[in-house]
Parts: structure tokens; sequence; C-alpha cells
């Protein structure tokens, strides 16, 4: 929402908007213009054209419920930022994981090639400082968010499908084909001429593959796949905070790509920018030094401290995939792992219960708390992070710890640090703030 909101004041709009608590990214659009309303009031409509909401704000909300009795248009953010994007040359980037950090490498990567690209991410870009910006190109990048179907509604130049997993599935009827169906309708909504970019690794996208008509450019980090893929990478090699490889078209080496962050997940992110960036007529030379400069994207694997030889890092992993992936990451640093698990949701965790107990084998000690859930989400019985951590001491860390509260947490793991330790921080909650806590500690 406030990526979105950042775009339309930079395009000359004014706007409006509210939230319930003041936060960075409020201020930022204060600073920029916009007027920012803490709490939901009717009034706050007043003078309105459109009156934009995201799926999180309910139906009986004021300020829906005002601007449709005035007759204001209301829309979905997907709807706005359908707007945006598809009037221009859009890439659309999807999957259950990795959309943030890919879109902000195809956005780095323009900017940095002077392409002057307009974007707008789920997560701040590190190194533009800000998630999203109006740029005077034609083209603009986004996420397509898949959680609730709304990335149905773009029509964009470029598709990319990072991968598809049984998430979010309470938006599907608790069904997983339904959302695999979903993805099948995503990829036909291409402009003429547009290309769907998809990473073959995934089982479950490659289940979808023979339902895609537009044209299709795959690409792989797996040397299973190598021989199917379009583009792929190979002599993998992931350090301490650094990744390198070779980058293949199909029997070509373009070249030697370095990444400063972690992780084959990130080499198969930068894959699928590589992918558009060459489309739109840049160099691999270009790209790939842009891509070495490239710091990541906020609350992925984001170094929050590194002080007296401990390594403070925070991630939005909130899907046992993506916790397998961050914790692999983790492990290349040679360091042990401390890896502090809040869940998200109570739908997700009993969906996935099974799935998130097996996620934490590469970690060294693992502690999980309560459950993070939204306001008003009901509670499901016998889902809890006693249950889950019972569960990951069975199937994948005996030595797995519950401790309830955030605060119980930083006490303990600040007492148990040494020298040489990383501290990993993961969910989609407010688990990060401990991460600023344990660096602040730190650092004093």
């Amino acid at each position: 929402m406030s990526a979105i909101a950042r775009v339309l004041i930079d395009l000359g709009y004014k706007v409006t908007g509210s939230d319930v608590a003041m936060n960075d990214l409020a201020k930022k659009l204060e600073a920029r213009g916009a007027v920012v309303h803490i709490g939901h009031q009717a009034a706050h409509v007043e003078g309105a054209d459109i009156v934009v909401y995201s799926t999180s704000i309910p139906k009986d909300n004021p300020e829906v419920v005002a601007a449709e009795e005035k007759g204001i248009v209301v829309m979905h953010r997907s709807q706005m930022l359908a707007r945006i994007l598809n009037e221009r040359t859009g890439v659309a980037v999807a999957g259950a994981h990795g959309k943030t950090t890919t879109t902000s490498m195809i956005s780095h990567v323009m900017e940095e090639c002077g392409v002057d690209p307009t974007f707008i991410i789920g997560g701040e870009l590190m190194n533009a400082g800000t998630n999203a910006k109006a740029g005077t190109s034609e083209y603009v990048i986004a996420e397509a968010d898949e959680s609730d179907g709304s990335f149905l509604e773009y029509r964009p130049m470029y598709e990319i499908v990072t991968s598809i997993e049984p998430d979010h599935l309470e938006h599907f009827d608790g069904d997983f084909n339904n959302l695999k169906q979903a993805y099948v309708k995503f990829l036909s909504h291409l402009k003429p001429g547009g290309k769907a970019v998809l990473c073959i690794d995934d089982s479950h996208v490659r289940d979808v593959l023979p339902s895609v008509t537009e044209t299709v450019v795959s690409y792989s980090i797996d040397p299973a796949m190598a021989g199917q893929a379009d583009y792929r990478a190979e002599a993998i090699h992931c350090g301490d905070r650094c990744s390198t490889c070779q980058i293949y078209h199909k029997d070509q080496l373009l070249g030697e790509l370095i990444l400063t962050v972690p992780g084959n997940h990130n080499i198969a992110n930068a894959l699928a920018a590589i992918i558009v960036c060459l489309d739109t007529g840049l160099s691999f030379e270009q790209i790939a030094a842009a891509l070495t400069t490239f710091r990541g994207a906020k609350r992925r694997f984001q170094i929050i401290g590194d002080a007296r030889d401990v390594l403070v890092v925070d991630d939005y992993a909130h899907h046992p995939t993506e916790i397998i992936a961050t914790l692999n990451g983790a492990r290349a640093s040679g360091r042990r792992v401390i890896a502090v698990f809040q869940p998200q949701r109570y739908t997700r965790t009993f969906f996935l219960m099974d799935e998130f107990s097996r996620a934490f084998a590469e970690a060294d000690e693992v502690i999980v708390t309560d459950i993070y859930s939204p306001a008003g989400e009901p509670k499901i019985e016998g889902v809890t992070s006693e249950v889950l951590v019972e569960k990951i001491r069975v199937n994948s860390h005996p030595r797995a710890q519950y401790i309830p509260t955030k605060e119980q947490m930083q006490e303990q793991v600040f007492k148990d640090l040494q020298p040489g330790d990383l501290v990993l921080t993961m969910g989609a909650g407010d688990i990060w703030k401990s991460a600023y806590w344990l660096a602040e500690k730190l650092e004093k």
C-alpha cells in the first residue's frame, strides 16, 4: 500500500491515507506530501476521488463504508496497481518465495544501468532506501501477490514465477489445486509478445507448464534440470555473505556472477532478473556488475548487527521452504546458527504444521515463540507453538525450545551467545524487533 501511495505521489496525485499506528514508511510518505491519519474514521475520505484498500481491511471499515455511501470509487490495492502496471511494459513477479528479492534485483539493475524504471516492491530496496519510485521509462516492475488471487488483475509483458507452494489456502477453499489453477490463469494474462519466465526447479511450476500457451523462458540452478532449462547457473559456491557461480544460456557461457547476498535461492532469483534485463537490451556484463552491488531487500537476510563477533540477521521467512533456504544460506557462513522463529497466522500454522516441523535441521539451536496473529483471526484448537515445537523435536531438531514471548527469548539468547554465532530471527510478524534489540545490546 505504501509503495503504491509513493508512486502516485511521484506522479503528481494528492494522496491521503489511514493506518492504525505511525511507522517509518508512513513518515516517509508524509515527508513527500501525503496526509497520514492515525486511526480509521469516515471523515478521512472527504474529498477523495478514489479509495484504495488492502485485503486486510474489513468491508465494515468506516472509511470503506463512507466511501460507498458517498459514491466514491472503491478499489482493491491490486486494481490500483494494475492501473499503473498495465498501461506500460509491466514486469510482474509472482511465486511463493523470492518475489520481493527478485523484484528488487530487477529494479536495482535497471536503476544502476540508467533505465529509470517505476518499481513497486513489498519490502524496501536497501540500495534505494525505499520500496517504490515513479520512473520515466516504459518499465514498471512489481510484485504480483497470489495470496488472495489479486495477481489476476495484471496484464504485463513479463511474468516471473519463482515457485508454487501450498500457502494461503484459506483463500482457495483449502485446495492446492485451486491455487495452481490461479497460476495457470495468471500465466494466460500476458500481453501479446510477452514472456513467462519460470523456475523449473520447482515441481509445481513444472506441473502447470503444459497449460502455459505463451512463450516460456525457463531457468534452473539444479544440475538435474540443466538439460531442460534455457538459463542455468553452474559451479555455485556460497560462503559467508557471498555467492559465486557461472551463468549459461543453453550452451553459451555468459560469464561469472558474484552476489553479496548469500544462498542458492538468491542465485535463482538473480537468474530471473538476468533473463528480464537481457531482454530489455542490457548486456550480461552490465547486469552482472549491477547485481554485484545489490545489497538486498529489507527483512531478506538483512544484517542488523555485527558486534563482538556475533552476526545478527533478520529474515521475513514465514513458510517452511523459505526457512530451509534461509537456514542453508546461514549455514554457508560457517558460524553457529541460532534460529528464532515466530509463526504467523493460525491458519498457516494449521495447514503447514508438518512441513514446519521438518524445516529446522540446518540450525544449531532452535527457539520458537508464540504465534503472531493478525487482529481478529480466530484461534484453532490444537494449533500452538508448543505443539509445533514437540513436532520439530521429532522431525528435525531434538533440542528445539518453546519460549512464549520475545522478551523472554531475547534475554535467554543474549545470555547464551558465543563469539562466532549467527542469530537469525524469522517470521512475518514483529520478531524483527528482537533482532534490533539483540544488535543494540551487543553494541553496548
